[in-house]
């Protein structure tokens, strides 16, 4: 049994996910159009409105009780004036895999489990924080990462912060949106255990009304209920199921699944403020670090890039990026680190930089995109002299062979087919 209090664990769960990606992208195309996320609205996948049903909905459209899966006139009698909109899959899988993207840069840990939400093992992330201080760094980084969502791709996501997967998920369902929740074991009894028993994870429709009948009303009440009595109910797999979910009992891994990315990253808040004063002494060091992350991972998965990207954010929260691109793709952090560093000169410290405006930085990103396989790449000066060297060599071995053994000792392949013949 897997120790999970060595573990921190985050569900990230985009909000009404569908509407807020359509709203999204309303908004880009049409600044000056509605936003979708503030008025009574709702998705739906048929072009025909009458003969659909809600896939999203709106929190203004769910205060009048309008509800997912059911039919588009039944809700349109709730809510006169829901808009409905139709679904675009496409956009949505565009903007499920720029979600991953940004969980993926803090982590290789990421199991996507549906398209809008995904688990993530942060545990090796804030191990180097003193014990009694993971649980602050954990729910620090969560809110890193929802903030970092919003700021990117201007929607939400809700992120729960536990020890196993069960409890995080949990945990992200509790108040929306935009919001980071625990739900650690000491914290079980007071958020999870008051719950309907409806609302457990993985506890279906069936199963909860089948609780409901015999007295089982809540979360709590299946966790003080006896585990054989439950399966002698539900059956063996399902009554240890639910019994053992009651008590937060979960260890099953985040299990990644390979993905081949985009583009690769790293960011990193910085302490104190960076200025005009400092950026030597803090700057330099943290942009060859977040390279050397970059790098490692690109050497890790054989991928070369072939554009730098410097990205910050400014003290009155402005993010601003620059990029460059490369003669060669590289995965090498030295050239990674001084194409970022040539980047934050000119864009911080240059004439007309953001410390000539008054400006000063508090966070600092380092990003590699243009991605290929690092099969074959071109050849950079030093390699070719080093590939000279190498078959000089080989040249001067031939030579003398020939010169002991004759001129015809040693012929290409291809031209055995000829001396056969011959």
């Amino acid at each position: 049994m897997q120790n999970t209090e060595q573990r921190f664990i985050f569900h990230v769960d985009v909000n009404s996910a569908f509407l807020s990606w359509t709203a999204v992208d309303r908004l880009r195309k049409d600044p000056g159009s509605v936003d979708l996320r503030t008025i009574p609205a709702a998705i739906c996948a048929d072009p025909d409105f009458s003969r659909s049903v809600v896939t999203a909905k709106s929190i203004p459209a769910k205060k009048y009780g309008v509800q997912t899966g059911e039919p588009t006139r039944q809700a349109m009698k709730k809510c006169r004036t829901l808009k409905l909109v139709r679904a675009d899959f496409g956009l949505y899988r565009r903007c499920s895999a720029q979600l991953m993207d940004i969980l993926h840069s803090y982590t290789d840990l990421v199991q996507q489990i549906s398209i809008d939400e995904a688990f993530m093992d942060v545990s090796a992330l804030i191990k180097d924080a003193p014990p009694a201080q993971r649980r602050q760094a954990a729910q620090q980084l969560a809110v890193n990462v929802k903030d970092t969502v919003r700021e990117r791709l201007h929607f939400t996501v809700n992120v729960g912060v536990a020890h196993n997967k069960l409890l995080a998920k949990m945990a992200s369902d509790f108040e929306k949106p935009d919001k980071v929740h625990t739900l650690f074991e000491d914290e079980i009894a007071g958020k999870m255990w008051p719950l309907p028993i409806g609302e457990l994870y993985g506890c279906g429709q069936a199963t909860s009304s089948r609780l409901i009948s015999l007295g089982i009303k809540t979360i709590g009440d299946a966790a003080a209920a006896d585990m054989e009595f439950l399966q002698q109910q539900l059956g063996e797999k399902a009554g240890r199921y639910i019994s053992e979910s009651a008590r937060g009992i979960d260890d099953t891994p985040v299990s990644p699944q390979r993905r081949k990315a985009q583009s690769y990253s790293n960011e990193e808040t910085t302490a104190e403020n960076i200025t005009a004063d400092n950026y030597q002494q803090y700057a330099k060091p943290l942009i060859r670090k977040l390279s050397a992350s970059v790098a490692g991972r690109l050497k890790k998965d054989s991928t070369v890039g072939s554009t730098v990207t410097l990205s910050v954010k400014t003290d009155d929260f402005r993010r601003i990026s620059r990029q460059v691109p490369l003669d060669a793709g590289t995965n090498d952090g030295k050239i990674i680190a001084d194409t970022a560093w040539a980047l934050f000169e000119k864009l911080a410290a240059g004439p007309e930089g953001l410390f000539r405006q008054g400006k000063e930085i508090r966070l600092i990103g380092v990003g590699v995109s243009h991605l290929s396989e690092d099969d074959f790449h071109q050849l950079s000066m030093f390699d070719l002299m080093k590939e000279d060297q190498k078959y000089g060599k080989v040249r001067d071995a031939a030579a003398q062979l020939r010169e002991k053994y004759g001129q015809d000792v040693i012929f290409r392949a291809s031209d055995l087919e000829k001396k056969k013949k011959s």
